[in-house]
């Protein structure tokens, strides 16, 4: 496994933690049973945490993905409601780091390129 891949492991699985310590315990939903919001914000990273499980190559990137949607939500939240504020700049610093370190290796890879000048 590539450090790339291992990182990105890293940032999946405690944006995972995350949502469910956020949701289930940090900030409790009053309206609906804690499962069941916990488990339904931890649904998008949980694919991307099941392929790390088995190593597949594509966790990173499907793990980016999710953080898409979990930094908007941060963000959002972190406008939103005041209570919630450092819980959801805390969620949107995890999305922006696992979108970092899993497109890091493309990144390095497009701008570490040498130009090619052409001959005249």
């Amino acid at each position: 496994m590539s450090t790339t891949y291992r990182r990105s492991a890293i940032f999946i699985f405690a944006l995972l933690a995350w949502q469910l310590l956020w949701h289930g315990y940090l900030h409790r939903p009053i309206s609906a049973p804690v499962w069941l919001i916990a488990g339904l914000f931890a649904l998008p990273i949980l694919p991307a945490a099941l392929m790390t499980v088995r190593s597949h190559r594509h966790a990173p990137f499907w793990g980016a993905v999710a953080a898409l949607l979990y930094f908007s939500h941060g963000l959002m939240e972190a406008w939103a409601d005041p209570d919630a504020r450092v819980l959801a700049l805390i969620e949107a610093a995890l999305s922006a780091g696992l979108i970092v370190v899993a497109s890091w290796d493309g990144l390095a890879a497009r701008f570490n390129k040498k130009k090619i000048r052409p001959a005249i």
